[in-house]
């Protein structure tokens, strides 16, 4: 009996240490703090495919320059990062590279109350635009939107406001914003609709990437991760494009999956029942293989079914997801585009962040694209 009792222990202390020592960890970094917006990594955890290969992946949460620097010395194996700031840090020979583009429409724009007497750009001149700062994605966006309409940051009255453009906005601090367009003009239109807005009834919105499209946020490497271990950044890059599906499908599904993530999510019992069922019903319509088309036609109307029975304050960060969707929607998910990387590198050089144009033809690689 001892001797069948000790095989096993040797036996379970094997199959303990085998099943620690498979699990090889991947450091994933993302900004800000968890969001809504970062479904795709949730749900790239979530499906566990990274998991039965031996994977186990931690998602961290910081500054974007910092994130850059863990990434390019090795210390985060992927992150989310911006396309400026891939340019900049190899203009500072710290190698990293995008190896898929998650955005495929920039997500930048201004933000503009019925109160304010303009709807275009040349009609801003002079006017108070608020910017969360002069750095980061807003001001890129904003300069080059200035600088396709033959203008400058002296035809207006520029103000720093941090991120806070809803609250600024419904005091009358600003006559117009530079918000992420997926994001504050919903947030700006819900309390106006409540009367919490001063006299601001509806917004209007202009779109950067209707006039200068440029790179945004994308899975980022290192090049020591491409030539050391390509078949990871393959696996990494295929199961961030299955996830980045599924929640283009099934926005339901990845809401309910973002609440393990995002403690802040809203929800209610009745909320979760009502997309759980919104979601298996889902399912069953993507084994039809709809076409693009009609899935963007079932998220229409999921919208309106979760509006006819719930409160729009429960509903933002859903309303959020959906728009957020509408800017990763593309003919192949992933792509990087030469001509929007050149764009985005005459954009720092005009800001001078950059002295001269870099080679921005090896900030990216399509290869690993499924």
């Amino acid at each position: 009996m001892k001797r069948i009792v000790l095989f096993f222990v040797i036996i379970l202390s094997v199959l303990m240490v085998g099943g620690s020592s498979a699990q090889t960890r991947i450091r994933f970094f993302l900004t800000f703090i968890p969001n809504i917006q970062f479904s795709p990594v949730y749900m790239m955890d979530t499906l566990g495919k990274l998991n039965n290969w031996g994977y186990d992946l931690q998602i961290e949460h910081g500054d974007e320059p910092v994130g850059v620097d863990l990434i390019a010395t090795g210390d985060f194996d992927f992150g989310m990062i911006s396309g400026e700031q891939v340019l900049m840090a190899r203009f500072g020979q710290r190698p990293v590279v995008m190896v898929y583009n998650w955005f495929q429409q920039y997500p930048v724009g201004i933000v503009i109350p019925n109160t304010t007497p303009a709807t275009s750009v040349e009609e801003l001149r002079g006017l108070r635009v608020g910017v969360p700062g002069r750095f980061g994605a807003s001001y890129s966006a904003l300069t080059a939107l200035l600088t396709v309409h033959n203008m400058s940051e002296d035809d207006i009255q520029l103000q720093e406001i941090g991120f806070n453009a809803p609250d600024v906005i419904c005091t009358g601090g600003v006559d117009a914003s530079v918000v992420y367009i997926n994001n504050e003009p919903l947030q700006v239109q819900l309390r106006a609709d409540k009367g919490q807005c001063g006299d601001i009834t509806s917004v209007s919105v202009i779109r950067v990437a209707d006039y200068a499209n440029m790179i945004s946020n994308g899975v980022v490497t290192s090049e020591t991760m491409l030539a050391d271990n390509p078949e990871l950044v393959r696996v990494v890059v295929s199961q961030y494009d299955s996830a980045l599906k599924k929640i283009i499908q099934n926005p339901a599904y990845a809401y309910l999956v973002s609440l393990d993530y995002v403690d802040s999510l809203p929800i209610t019992d009745e909320l979760r029942a009502f997309l759980q069922s919104a979601a298996e019903a889902q399912d069953e319509f993507i084994l039809s293989e709809p076409t693009p088309e009609r899935i963007a036609q079932s998220r229409d109307d999921l919208w309106v079914a979760l509006s006819e029975q719930f409160e729009p304050e429960l509903l933002i960060q859903f309303h959020v997801l959906l728009e957020t969707i509408k800017l990763w929607e593309a003919e192949q998910l992933g792509y990087s585009d030469e001509a929007v990387w050149a764009q985005t590198a005459q954009v720092l050089v005009d800001l001078g962040l950059l002295p001269t144009l870099p080679d921005f033809t090896s900030a990216y690689t399509n290869e690993f694209l499924p």
